[in-house]
């Protein structure tokens, strides 16, 4: 059985990295002071981590078994919690690029710490990475510095907080790279959504919904091989509205259909859509039509 190795601290980081603990909450680690190859493991963090690699296919990275080969200028975030690694077999990688770790503690009561649900990206699947541009590698290096100068700095009251802002700064800049990222994919992003539709269509021919419920949007996500966040932001660039509200109106158009048979009664409708509760679909569907289901009905 492969062995899993708990790094829950920055300390533990830096010493299965081999390289000095300068703060306890926080290190960047530039690829050329690791001073010997590092043994590959599987590792479960409990930390944030932000991998910038600069050359091709240094650590095969995997998330549970799914893996990814590192391309040059991308950037992989990592959550606490999470399991990632190559199984430790005996081989060994030699570390290149750039590496931000901060815990949580960090974050106490900064603004960074209010806004890290804001950060999707750190639940996206490893095949979903920031692909940079040179500007932006750039960029991303200009922060990973500054923090690395912080650090290095003279410690005084006002070290965490500024360390802080520099994070929040770096990860505002890789919303805006990833907003680009979907930009410049719109062909893929055009074909993911029109699988996304034609999931939803074969949903409510099969009998899912009387198995499954109303589709959710981690279903579909894993449907369409995408992690859930990835997924929702994808369609929301796209469409402008929610993965959840995107379900819910293709939902309410199906029920129209079904609603448009008279032999069937409107809990018959709400079950046919997965729903367990009539008045819940009721509900629903007056929000979104702006009738109720009978009321619908009446105008037709």
């Amino acid at each position: 059985m492969d062995k899993t190795l708990q790094l829950k601290t920055i300390k533990a980081y830096n010493d299965y990295m081999g390289v000095p603990t300068r703060h306890p909450l926080v290190n960047v680690i530039e690829g050329s002071r690791i001073p010997h190859p590092i043994p590959h493991a599987r590792k479960h963090v409990g930390m944030y981590l932000i991998f910038l690699k600069e050359l091709k296919c240094t650590d095969e990275l995997k998330y549970g078994r799914r893996s990814y080969d590192f391309q040059e200028n991308t950037l992989v975030f990592i959550a606490p919690g999470q399991v990632f690694g190559n199984e430790a077999d005996g081989s060994t990688f030699q570390g290149s690029g750039w590496c931000l770790m901060f815990h949580p503690e960090l974050l106490h009561g900064t603004s960074l710490g209010r806004r890290m649900p804001d950060y999707t990206f750190f639940s996206y699947a490893v095949d979903e990475a920031l692909h940079l541009s040179k500007q932006e590698r750039q960029t991303v290096i200009d922060c990973m510095t500054k923090i690395d100068e912080e650090i290095d700095g003279a410690t005084d009251a006002h070290s965490d907080a500024i360390i802080a802002s520099a994070i929040e700064l770096l990860l505002n800049y890789c919303i805006r790279f990833y907003d680009r990222q979907f930009i410049t994919r719109k062909k893929e992003n055009k074909e993911t959504l029109s699988a996304f539709e034609s999931l939803l269509n074969d949903y409510f021919r099969s009998d899912n919904p009387s198995k499954l419920g109303t589709p959710t949007v981690a279903y579909c996500a894993e449907q369409l091989h995408l992690s859930a966040n990835y997924f929702g932001d994808l369609i929301k660039k796209e469409t402008g509205i929610s993965a959840r509200e995107y379900i819910l109106s293709k939902t309410m158009e199906t029920a129209k259909e079904l609603l448009a048979d008279p032999a069937r009664s409107v809990s018959e409708v709400a079950y046919a859509l997965g729903y367990q509760y009539p008045q819940y679909f009721s509900r629903a569907f007056k929000r979104i039509v702006g009738y109720s289901p009978n009321e619908y009905r009446s105008l037709k």
